[in-house]
């Protein structure tokens, strides 16, 4: 099934897609927000998926539903350099590709659907987008053994690690390293979305086609099959530091096409791919981001100038 969270004018409440319409949850304590339903295990499962199946079960239409993003995790894990294709594509730290580069992102960075990407001038003039998969954890657990680490998910949806490369990416006497914490945590920098996808519907994480488009130009194109360590792995990673909770969101890299690969200032090394566009410039203000996983669906967001 397909959870997703919109906005009444009492507050967030929780639905499930069912072709064009959002089908409202059960009037049930389960289903008080997005944790509480990943908590409630196989009871809130089995009622939402009665509602699924009533024919009476109260609608809306899809079209006419404000989106938003369907969990705020207290903790995003993230991952990044988990593609030997983007790797490829830009300058490297010394552990580029040995093991996860690991940073962190918080629910304050969380916007959904349709909501916009903030391009702030005094934080960054190199403003990138990153698609990625993300894992949303089921069951709690420490020091997961990889054999069993996807019993510990609940579902997956979209995230598009927005980050400020210019802030990220630091140079001197050839030696590269990232500053990880101001160029990849900010306000508006983890869009999520537009549903989360349960695991037992999505089936293989590692076999999904992922796209990026940026005003319609195809800018990336790849599969999570390409990814150096897959979800199972990243889990296990992970919770050797961390307690995984129900909630817990795990990111998981993103492959070729980004700007930095234009950007031969902060080290790009841009190889042209079959049928993408590669970018002339970052983001900026007007731009509309579509990030696409086979399975989950399109999570879509402008970009606008800050305001403030």
């Amino acid at each position: 099934m397909k959870l997703v969270r919109y906005h009444t004018p009492t507050g967030p409440k929780l639905g499930f897609l069912d072709g064009n319409s959002v089908v409202l949850a059960p009037n049930d304590k389960a289903f008080a927000d997005t944790v509480s339903f990943i908590r409630s295990g196989k009871k809130g499962l089995a009622l939402a998926k009665k509602a699924l199946k009533n024919p009476r079960a109260k609608r809306l239409p899809l079209s006419k539903t404000r989106l938003l993003a369907p969990i705020l995790p207290s903790t995003i894990l993230c991952s990044g350099s988990n593609y030997t294709d983007h790797n490829a594509e830009k300058s490297n730290t010394p552990i580029s590709g040995k093991e996860p580069e690991f940073f962190v992102k918080t629910s304050d960075c969380v916007v959904g659907p349709g909501e916009a990407i903030v391009h702030d001038d005094r934080l960054s003039r190199k403003i990138d987008c990153e698609t990625e998969l993300a894992v949303v954890i089921g069951k709690e657990g420490r020091y997961i053994p990889e054999a069993k680490a996807l019993e510990h998910v609940f579902g997956y949806t979209i995230v598009n690690d927005v980050t400020a490369r210019d802030r990220q990416v630091r140079q001197k006497d050839g030696v590269t390293w990232y500053e990880l914490g101001r160029g990849k945590a900010f306000d508006t920098s983890a869009p999520l979305g537009p549903c989360i996808v349960t695991q037992d519907e999505l089936g293989d994480p590692q076999n999904l086609a992922l796209k990026t488009r940026i005003n319609g130009e195809p800018r990336q194109s790849s599969h999570t099959g390409r990814m150096i360590w897959t979800c199972a792995q990243l889990i296990h990673f992970f919770s050797t530091n961390f307690t995984l909770k129900p909630g817990m969101v795990i990111i998981t890299g993103t492959p070729s096409g980004t700007a930095w690969s234009v950007d031969k200032e902060l080290g790009g090394k841009y190889s042209p791919q079959p049928g993408l566009v590669a970018a002339t410039r970052y983001c900026l203000p007007g731009d509309v981001i579509e990030s696409e996983i086979e399975r989950i669906g399109i999570l879509k967001n402008p970009i606008k100038a800050y305001a403030g």
